[in-house]
C-alpha cells in the first residue's frame, strides 16, 4: 500500500464517484481508477461496490476506511515531528457557537500551552461535524446536545468510538414580538402555544429537535432559516422562535424581542472527540482548555 493510494481511497469514499475524487485530487479519472484497482489487488479484496448511483464501500472497504485514516494521520504526524513543526489540532464548531464560545477556548489554550496550533472549522450542520470527527478529518468538535450520550437530543451519531464532555449549559429562550398575546403572561405552558407558528431552520437543527421534545405536533412549523433569521422574523410578529438565549440577549435587553415564560430545558455545549485518538499530540490540552471555567 502507498500513501497516495490511501488518499485516493479516502477521496472516492468521500465523493462516491471516480470523477468527483479526481476533481478533488487534481488527477485524471483513469489515474484514480488505476490506484483503486491496484490497492484492491494488493489487499486481495473489493473495497467498493460499483453501481449506477456511485461507489459504496464494501464491508472490507469500511474496515479499510478506519485503517486508511489512521495511517494517513500517523504519516502526517511523523512528517511534522521529523520536520520539527508544532502539532496542529483541527477543531470544528457549529456556526451558532463559533463566535461566542471558541475564542475563550483558544485563549485558555494559549495560556496553558502555546505550542499546539488550532485550526477552526465552523459549519451549520452538526452531522457534518460529527462525520468529520468520526473520519478523523477533525480532532474534536463543539456542538449542542442533551442526554447521557452523543445524539441524546434525538439525532443519530456515527458508528465510531466517540467520547465527550459537557462544558456548560446553553439555556434556550422562546421569543416573540413584544406585543405577542403571551408576552406578559407570568407562565407559559406548551399547551398555550397550540396553533402558534414556530419558526424553525431544518429538521437536523438542534433547536428544531428541542422544539419537537417541547411541543410535539401542537405548533405549526414555518421554515425561516438561521438563528438570526428566526429571531428577526419573530421580532416582526411572524411567529415564535426557540433559540439559544445568548444569541438574542441583546434584542431582549433592547426590548425588540420578548421572552415568553416557558420552562425550556437547557441544551449542553458538548465537546466530542474520538476516544481512540486521545493520545494525539495537543488534543488533551484542547480538552482541558475547553473544559476550564
Amino acid at each position: 500500500m502507498e500513501l497516495r493510494q490511501l488518499r485516493t481511497f479516502e477521496a472516492v469514499v468521500a465523493h462516491r464517484t471516480v470523477t468527483g475524487a479526481a476533481v478533488a485530487l487534481g488527477l485524471a479519472p483513469s489515474s484514480v481508477s488505476e490506484q483503486i484497482r491496484t490497492l484492491e489487488a494488493a489487499l486481495g479484496v473489493a473495497l467498493f461496490e460499483r453501481g449506477p448511483k456511485g461507489m459504496r464501500p464494501t464491508p472490507a472497504g469500511e474496515r479499510m476506511r478506519e485503517w486508511s485514516g489512521r495511517l494517513l494521520r500517523m504519516a502526517e504526524q511523523a512528517r511534522r515531528e521529523v520536520a520539527g513543526e508544532p502539532p496542529v489540532l483541527r477543531l470544528g464548531a457549529l456556526e451558532s457557537i463559533a463566535a461566542t464560545h471558541v475564542p475563550g477556548v483558544l485563549a485558555r489554550l494559549a495560556e496553558r500551552r502555546p505550542g499546539p496550533r488550532v485550526e477552526v472549522r465552523s459549519d451549520a450542520a452538526r452531522d457534518r461535524l460529527l462525520d468529520a470527527v468520526a473520519a478523523g478529518d477533525l480532532d474534536a468538535a463543539l456542538l449542542l446536545d442533551a442526554g447521557d450520550g452523543v445524539g441524546g437530543l434525538g439525532f443519530a451519531a456515527p458508528a465510531a468510538p466517540l467520547d465527550f464532555v459537557d462544558l456548560e449549559p446553553v439555556p434556550l429562550a422562546l421569543v416573540a414580538a413584544p406585543d405577542h398575546p403571551l408576552a406578559g403572561a407570568p407562565r407559559v405552558a406548551a399547551a398555550d402555544l397550540r396553533g402558534e407558528r414556530l419558526l424553525v431552520n431544518v429538521p437536523a437543527c438542534s433547536f428544531w429537535l428541542a422544539g419537537e421534545r417541547l411541543f410535539g405536533a401542537a405548533v405549526e412549523r414555518v421554515r425561516a432559516g438561521s438563528v438570526t433569521v428566526m429571531s428577526s422574523w419573530a421580532e416582526r410578529g411572524l411567529g415564535v422562535a426557540l433559540v439559544p438565549e445568548f444569541a438574542v440577549r441583546d434584542r431582549l435587553d433592547a426590548g425588540t424581542l420578548a421572552r415568553l415564560a416557558l420552562d425550556a430545558p437547557a441544551l449542553s455545549l458538548r465537546l466530542v472527540w474520538r476516544a481512540d485518538r486521545e493520545a494525539l499530540p495537543g488534543l488533551r490540552e484542547v480538552l482541558y482548555a475547553a473544559a476550564a471555567p
